[in-house]
């Protein structure tokens, strides 16, 4: 009975850590619940070959050994938790090699050391070799293998966590950390045709600590540099199609160090990876221990990479110019590995992945991308319509023409097209839209002022561009935007980690600034201007018939947006109510808005403000100080009823219009009723 409770209790612990029936299953656990104490003792029990995979199944625990997997194929090694499951050791190369049979070639100087073995898969573990971070500079020990006595200096460098060798073809890992001060950390090997595929993995260490040799794809992970000589490597060896991927990495490491360096036949393209601002100014570069001159020249190519505090040359998309130019969407690891392997399935076999579709308007949008990462709402006079056919030679033109300064999140611009992308990744699987979306979103946040503010267009600062644009809801549809990053909703779900905590803050920064901005009359607040000084936070005038005012129309979108604000502070509370109040103050009861045929008139058309019982609008202008409607036309000069402006703006431009009526009657009184005795505040 005890025996039976106590099999019950491993089944429970191991939980969904278990793998499909059909595999064969070994525990390892150092408190002696499972088949064998250590990993070595499991793997050493396996026949070379199986047609099945064999799951080493390995629970939580420190695992002080050095693992050798030779001539053996078809096993997963499976830790209960990545952080939880440690194996490690302490070792720098030199100890190693003083044997001269051992040492051979740095077979067994890693943590984990692979030969001839392909089809190994490796989930949840943490490989350590611990010399260098437990043992700093140089150590004289005795050579174990030498019996006359002899010492060796071993020295920080080249300690390994992983290290792989001929015949170690298709190697998965996932969710895995590795750890080795010293270079050549992960350090997988194999110039016969050797494929490595990881995912969602930390990699740290110095030098060339992530160093593969053949075909390698990396996606969704973090890297660590403690070198200021380069953090990753590549060497095709003699192999014109051998090439590294990296997409959707993270960097970062000590101030100044360098991104990577290049050997022989390197081929690297680096997409959708965020580099941090301490990083060197420094492009992937030949290293100087390389044979000469690379064969084929410099390979290296960026698509919608980043750097915190500013994008540099050696981050331009250059994608175009690779080899057969491949497109985003194309760079997948079946294309890394040549459609020799699909790592997704766990088989040397290529079996089916989902399709990648292609949506026209989502490639219209590719094409009139900035560089800077944003999209222009017009190219001179003509406004930027995707539902117009884009010809060859105009879509020619428009991408030699990424470089314009003209992008902006004025009229829908930018945050439409990020929506649209996000969406039309959903329904395609097309990666060149998601790419293109996120470049869109790290746009956004880079435009953003450090006191939270949007202006309306970004770099272009000239005449009132570089104010802060609440005008048309501009600014407020980027925070809303941003809010549904943060909070990971509907389609944003599928957005790079990275940008949440970015959207987060960029969020509280918009809603610090909404509140320093509302203007205050005699010191009672009241309601926004379109646009605020960027320094000052006063009201500014932006065009000719855009004087510093209070807004009728904006001031609704805003006061909807800090109501969406879970547990508000009392100080968003106190902005709400003076808005809410503000905009009872303000109304026009009685009257309705029309747009009428007037064929008489220059436009034929005509905007009327007419007598209506029970109708309420709100004019989109008011004095600063006398809290009556204005209406401007292109002189400048104030007038008191818009009968008084031009017809080319009555007709043209929304003077007043029924923005706060639902506010007022539904949405206000159910916030009031949800928030109106709580504290605190919640982004």
């Amino acid at each position: 009975m005890k025996q039976l409770l106590k099999s019950l209790l491993l089944l429970l612990l191991l939980g969904g850590f278990l793998l499909p029936s059909q595999a064969q299953q070994i525990v390892v656990s150092q408190n002696g619940s499972g088949k064998f104490r250590t990993i070595q003792e499991a793997i050493n029990s396996l026949p070379n070959e199986s047609a099945k995979t064999r799951v080493i199944l390995i629970k939580n625990g420190t695992y002080r050994e050095k693992l050798f997997i030779d001539g053996k194929s078809n096993i997963t090694l499976k830790g209960q938790s990545e952080k939880g499951t440690v194996i490690t050791i302490s070792q720098a190369r030199d100890a190693w090699r003083c044997d001269p049979v051992k040492g051979a070639d740095d077979w067994g100087v890693a943590t984990l050391n692979m030969r001839n073995s392909p089809d190994v898969t490796l989930e949840n573990l943490t490989f350590i070799n611990s010399y260098g971070f437990d043992a700093k500079g140089e150590t004289t020990i005795d050579c174990p293998a030498d019996p006359s006595g002899k010492k060796v200096v071993q020295k920080d460098g080249h300690q390994m966590a992983m290290r792989t060798f001929g015949g170690a073809t298709r190697i998965t890992v996932r969710q895995c950390t590795f750890r080795a001060l010293g270079g050549d950390t992960v350090s997988p090997w194999d110039t016969e045709g050797g494929m490595f595929y990881f995912q969602n993995c930390t990699m740290e260490g110095g030098v060339d600590f992530y160093c593969p040799r053949g075909w390698a794809y990396i996606e969704n992970s973090r890297f660590i540099c403690h070198n200021m000589s380069a953090a990753i490597w590549h060497d095709g060896s003699g192999n014109r199609d051998s090439k590294t991927v990296l997409k959707n990495c993270t960097f970062e490491g000590d101030d100044n160090f360098k991104l990577g360096r290049y050997h022989r036949e390197s081929q690297f393209y680096l997409i959708d990876c965020k580099f941090p601002k301490n990083m060197a100014d420094a492009d992937i570069y030949h290293s100087p221990s390389g044979p000469g001159t690379p064969n084929w020249g410099r390979r290296v190519y960026y698509a919608s990479c980043h750097r915190d505090g500013g994008d540099y040359a050696w981050h331009r998309d250059n994608l175009s110019t690779a080899e057969n130019a491949p497109q985003v969407r194309q760079i997948t690891a079946n294309w890394t590995f040549g459609g020799r392997w699909n790592p997704d399935h766990k088989s040397p076999a290529i079996t089916a992945i989902a399709p990648v579709g292609v949506d026209t308007i989502a490639e219209k949008m590719l094409v009139y991308q900035r560089s800077v990462g944003g999209w222009p709402k017009a190219v001179g006079d003509v406004k930027v319509d995707y539902s117009k056919p884009l010809s060859a030679a105009k879509k020619a033109a428009t991408l030699d023409d990424a470089n314009r300064n003209d992008a902006t999140i004025d009229n829908d611009a930018t945050t439409r097209e990020i929506k649209y992308l996000i969406e039309a990744f959903k329904k395609t699987n097309n990666q060149a839209y998601r790419s293109a979306a996120q470049k869109g979103i790290q746009y956004l946040l880079k435009m953003q002022y450090p006191n939270g503010g949007f202006p309306q267009f970004y770099p272009d600062m000239s005449n009132y561009r570089h104010y802060i644009t609440y005008n048309d809801n501009a600014m407020m549809r980027v925070l809303v935007l941003l809010r549904d990053i943060a909070q990971q909703k509907g389609n944003f779900a599928i957005v790079n980690s990275a940008l949440i905590p970015q959207a987060q803050a960029a969020v509280a920064r918009g809603i610090d600034c909404i509140l320093k901005t509302q203007y205050a009359q005699n010191g009672k607040l009241t309601a926004w201007c379109a646009q605020h000084d960027e320094k000052t936070f006063q009201p500014v005038k932006a065009r000719a018939f855009e004087l510093a005012s209070l807004s009728g129309m904006e001031t609704v979108e805003i006061v909807e947006f800090l109501m969406a604000v879970d547990m508000p502070s009392p100080e968003i509370k106190k902005s709400i109510e003076a808005a809410v109040a503000w905009l009872e103050l303000v109304k026009i009861p009685g009257y309705a808005v029309k747009l009428i045929d007037a064929p008489k008139e220059p436009t034929g058309k005509d905007r009327v403000i007419v007598p209506e019982a029970g109708s309420v609008i709100w004019a989109r202008f008011y004095d600063l100080e006398t809290n009556k409607p204005i209406y401007v036309g292109r002189d400048g000069v104030k007038k008191a009823t818009l009968a008084e402006i031009e017809n080319e703006r009555r007709a043209g431009y929304a003077y007043a219009g029924t923005w706060g009526a639902k506010l007022l009657a539904k949405e206000y009184p159910k916030w009031q009723q949800k928030w109106a005795n709580t504290t605190g505040a919640k982004l």
